[in-house]
């Protein structure tokens, strides 16, 4: 579900080709409580004290090569980056570091800034939006990378253990829900993040295509490719060529809240825009969208600060 896209972008998000609609029987939706059943791992025998974890030396900031643009919106001073690219529309993007424009080479300077006026209240809302999400995210203290952290899996949680092991590894069981680390001697914290990262990014990508491939036979379309992204504005897209993108991070969620956004995003093959013949397919196939979409906002404002 984008939380900020321009509509003219070719991309539609939580956006896609139009084909023929086609009718089905609606579906009800899963209970918000139905677990996801995930296999069972083999035992790990765990060893006690936890490996210690060396901190890495701070990353020198990477240079900023986009152009840093200033206009008068009404009684703002809107700051933004400007970036220029071969599509053929201006795009609007609203993230943590605030608006982000990309236009076409041949777009002149004024048009871009007209186009900018012209989307001013969509794009001041969306802003304030963020920095409320962003000021929420924040009082939230980080996970402390330890044995024992907690961490949001699937809209429960799941505890972190930790233990020295010859090679790198990991495992999950399911009946005690926890995530099991192998670490060899002088792994740092940074590693650790990127062995949880890649472990979800896993998980979420064989989830999310059983996931798509159920509520494609329901809806009667065929995507033809998915991927997974890390955006940090969208939990989904679809393109013109039926290609549909899904944010791994949805794997902290609870599954109807991720079924609603593959609902979404396949919904966008039959209508590439939001109206009501689009919301008219979510709900063929997910009656309870309207409750799914106001809760997954929720859920991301309540998301701790994971990975920087």
């Amino acid at each position: 579900m984008a939380s900020a896209s321009n509509a003219t972008s070719g991309a539609a998000g939580i956006s896609a080709a139009a084909a023929s609609p086609q009718t089905a029987a609606p579906i009800p939706a899963p209970a918000f409580s139905a677990p996801f059943p995930v296999p069972a791992p083999a035992t790990v025998n765990l060893l006690r004290p936890p490996v210690p974890l060396r901190r890495p030396d701070p990353a020198p900031p990477a240079p900023d090569v986009q152009a840093r643009r200033q206009l008068l919106v009404g009684e703002f001073i809107l700051e933004y980056v400007l970036r220029r690219s071969t599509r053929r529309s201006i795009g609007f993007m609203i993230d943590d570091d605030g608006l982000r424009v990309t236009a076409p080479k041949r777009c002149t300077l004024a048009e871009i800034d007209n186009a900018i006026r012209a989307k001013q209240h969509w794009i001041l809302s969306k802003l304030d939006e963020r920095r409320q999400r962003r000021a929420a995210r924040l009082e939230k203290p980080p996970i402390e990378w330890i044995d024992g952290a907690v961490l949001p899996y699937l809209g429960s949680e799941i505890t972190l253990r930790l233990y020295t092991a010859a090679r790198n590894r990991s495992d999950f069981n399911p009946v005690t829900r926890e995530l099991s680390m192998g670490l060899v001697q002088g792994a740092t914290e940074h590693l650790l993040k990127e062995r949880v990262k890649a472990w979800m990014k896993r998980e979420a990508e064989q989830l999310f295509e059983q996931r798509l491939d159920l509520y494609a036979a329901r809806l009667g379309v065929r995507h033809s490719a998915f991927s997974l992204t890390s955006a940090g504005t969208r939990w989904g897209s679809c393109t013109a060529q039926r290609v549909i993108r899904l944010n791994w991070k949805l794997v902290h969620f609870s599954l109807p809240l991720i079924d609603y956004v593959v609902a979404h995003e396949l919904a966008h093959i039959l209508e590439m825009n939001h109206s009501p013949r689009f919301w008219a397919a979510v709900e063929s196939i997910y009656p309870r969208y309207a409750e799914a979409k106001e809760l997954l906002r929720k859920r991301a404002q309540e998301l701790p600060v994971l990975f920087s």
